[in-house]
């Protein structure tokens, strides 16, 4: 080999080494961002479980509040936007 060669050789493996420790950086980042999309997610399933229940309490609050003209019970409900009349409506629902 060649003096020239031996040098194109040792600049090109440098540079493959250089890429390979660029790579590794690069797939390490995308396994932090893809834990991070991982947990938003969960915390969205989680949301959207919860929901269900809390138009549940709300109605069920709002029952309570009319059958027994619970006047402290309305201004609660009032206070979180929710209009208990003599009727019961229930909670907002959300598509």
């Amino acid at each position: 080999m060649t003096k020239k060669t031996k040098l194109f050789m040792t600049a090109w493996s440098v540079l493959v080494l250089i890429l390979v420790l660029v790579n590794i950086v690069i797939g390490l980042g995308n396994q932090s961002i893809q834990a991070e999309v991982t947990e938003r997610q969960q915390e969205i399933a989680q949301t959207i479980q919860l929901e269900a229940l809390n138009r549940q309490l709300v109605t069920v609050l709002a029952s309570m509040a009319v059958k027994t003209n619970d006047a402290q019970l309305k201004k609660l409900l009032a206070d979180s936007g929710v209009n208990v009349g003599d009727s019961v409506e229930a909670a907002p629902q959300k598509k």
